[in-house]
């Protein structure tokens, strides 16, 4: 096993990855290092700062993933903490206030984002998706061209790549359209983190929210990243001086170390190679249902991501006959399991899709014995719903 390898191993039938990836070798390492160490970060004796020590590497760890500078990493419990702190009317900048009077929102974010944070529910503007899963820029640049930068100044936060159709919005162009109506720009880079090259000094945005779990690292760490520390958002949690005052609360060295070794193991360039097992899974299914739909198909999307509806086929019922076959996929966002209704992404991007649809998000290690026993499952559940055209030319 290599040193970045998944603690347990290869887990040739885990394909849920945009939920939550297996943790890293790399990851586990760090943080039973940190587990040694039983002091508080704060503290200026010896064990304090080599607890210390570990969470500034991390920082920098992290930093050089996103090509920024390690004081402007603040680290949270995750990502949803990092969305909260970030969305928020109350800025600073040096040490005068900001206010921004509006939040807009695309219509198919994480409910994280949707959520609004800290503005007032009426205060938040959901900006519509065109049928590809890709934002209406056009309807973004309407929206902040009709904002009343008077009354504040607008706040946009937008998704990098989508958790459950994978479609990778153009960060660039709509962090372009922001900046020239005089906004600001929160990205949710959580599922692009690690899987298509961030850089935040090359005009994506203004902030970035990432999170730990995404990348093989620990649960309950994440991180708001921003391109400079002159404008920041008034902290969501105060009291102490932890994080240069923009999250109080005692640091969490272990998992923040498991974050920054995870930072350290990620390479894009390795996920882009997803390609070619994406097709694979995509050919298979059209060949077992060619009447399959797979959402965002024809838009740039992550290579390790595919989201399919089969008509006749219910998404719940798939996924459960999945699960007793060995297959871990999810019935859309991991946020939402359990819920039963139909996907927001799908009805932002106007489909029709009533049974639902089955998200699969994998590695590059995955083997090519999980595409095949997921297509052999696969064809078992069409057979099932659909015993009278069963297979493809049946």
């Amino acid at each position: 096993m290599s040193s970045g390898s998944m603690v347990t191993g290869e887990r040739a039938h885990y394909l849920d990855y945009n939920a939550s990836a297996p943790l890293l070798a790399d990851a586990r390492d760090a943080m039973l290092g940190a587990l040694e160490v039983d002091a508080n970060p704060s503290s200026v004796h010896r064990a304090g700062r080599a607890a210390r020590g570990m969470v500034n590497k991390a920082r920098r760890q992290l930093a050089a993933l996103v090509n920024t500078r390690p004081d402007h990493v603040v680290f949270t419990s995750g990502a949803t903490e990092a969305a909260a702190t970030l969305l928020t009317p109350h800025y600073t900048f040096g040490r005068s206030p900001l206010t921004f009077s509006r939040l807009y929102v695309c219509a198919a974010d994480h409910p994280c984002v949707l959520a609004g944070g800290r503005f007032a529910r009426n205060d938040v503007i959901a900006l519509p998706v065109l049928a590809s899963g890709l934002v209406d820029l056009e309807a973004l640049d309407e929206a902040l061209s009709g904002h009343d930068n008077g009354a504040g100044l607008p706040l946009v936060a937008i998704h990098w790549a989508n958790n459950e159709t994978g479609v990778i919005q153009p960060v660039t162009e709509i962090a372009a359209i922001v900046k020239a109506k005089g906004g600001v720009l929160v990205v949710d880079a959580v599922q692009a983190l690690g899987r298509v090259p961030v850089d935040l000094s090359a005009n994506c945005g203004d902030y970035l929210i990432l999170s730990s779990h995404k990348i093989g690292g620990p649960r309950g760490a994440g991180a708001l990243v921003a391109q400079s520390d002159l404008m920041m958002p008034l902290p969501l949690i105060s009291g102490g001086g932890q994080e240069r005052g923009h999250r109080a609360g005692t640091e969490a060295v272990a998992n923040i170390a498991g974050f920054g070794a995870a930072a350290e193991t990620a390479d894009p360039a390795r996920f882009a190679e997803c390609v070619a097992m994406r097709d694979a899974f995509e050919a298979g299914i059209l060949e077992i249902a060619p009447d399959a739909v797979i959402h965002g198909r024809d838009v740039p999307r992550l290579s390790n991501t595919l989201f399919f509806s089969v008509p006749g086929v219910k998404a719940e019922t798939a996924q459960i006959a999945f699960d007793l076959a060995g297959l871990a996929v999810s019935a859309g966002s991991a946020c939402s399991s359990g819920k039963v209704g139909k996907s927001h992404v799908l009805t932002a991007m106007g489909v029709e899709a009533e049974e639902g649809a089955i998200r699969v998000s994998f590695a590059p290690d995955t083997s090519a014995a999980a595409v095949g026993r997921f297509h052999d499952e696969l064809g078992k559940i069409v057979a099932r719903a659909r015993p009278k055209n069963s297979l493809a030319g049946a």
